[in-house]
């Protein structure tokens, strides 16, 4: 079972412009995700920057949708003099904002396999870095296990 670390957006997606196809197909894979959570094909990881950046929302169906989505996540990650320390090299090696460097720690903390994020310039930052886990956008994440699990259907018949 892969362990996944969200970026926030991946919790508000469904909250932003469908009508942008790329936002739509995005909130569609967070929603997939989010489905393969609630029947245990994938663990789901809860930071808090998560819980962090809910409270400072100032929007409360947002808010609610986050804390109800938090339900899903199996596994929770609180401050650390480490992640701390492994944000702030993230910062200095990739030039990263500090929440994403710290939401990046908090994954590697975990030991995700994954960190899904919709923040194409946070792809391309954290794929400068030597991280032991994956980062990619939830479309393709998606994208990649339909490939795998037709892969295996086909062995199967």
């Amino acid at each position: 079972m892969d362990t996944i670390y969200l970026d926030y957006n991946c919790f508000q997606r469904s909250f932003d412009d469908a009508s942008q196809i790329r936002i739509r197909m995005e909130a569609l894979a967070c929603q997939e995700v989010f489905r393969r959570a609630e029947i245990k094909r994938v663990r789901l990881v809860w930071s808090f920057m998560h819980q962090d950046e809910t409270l400072m929302c100032p929007f409360p169906e947002r808010k609610i949708e986050a804390l109800r989505l938090a339900l899903l996540c199996q596994e929770r990650v609180g401050p650390s003099d480490e992640i701390y320390h492994l944000a702030k090299s993230f910062q200095l090696q990739a030039n990263l904002l500090a929440k994403d460097a710290l939401h990046l720690a908090c994954a590697v903390q975990s030991k995700s396999k994954l960190f899904l994020t919709c923040d194409g310039r946070l792809i391309k930052q954290a794929r400068r870095l030597s991280l032991p886990l994956r980062v990619m956008n939830p479309i393709e994440y998606i994208g990649l296990e339909s490939e795998v699990n037709s892969g295996t259907d086909a062995n199967v018949e």
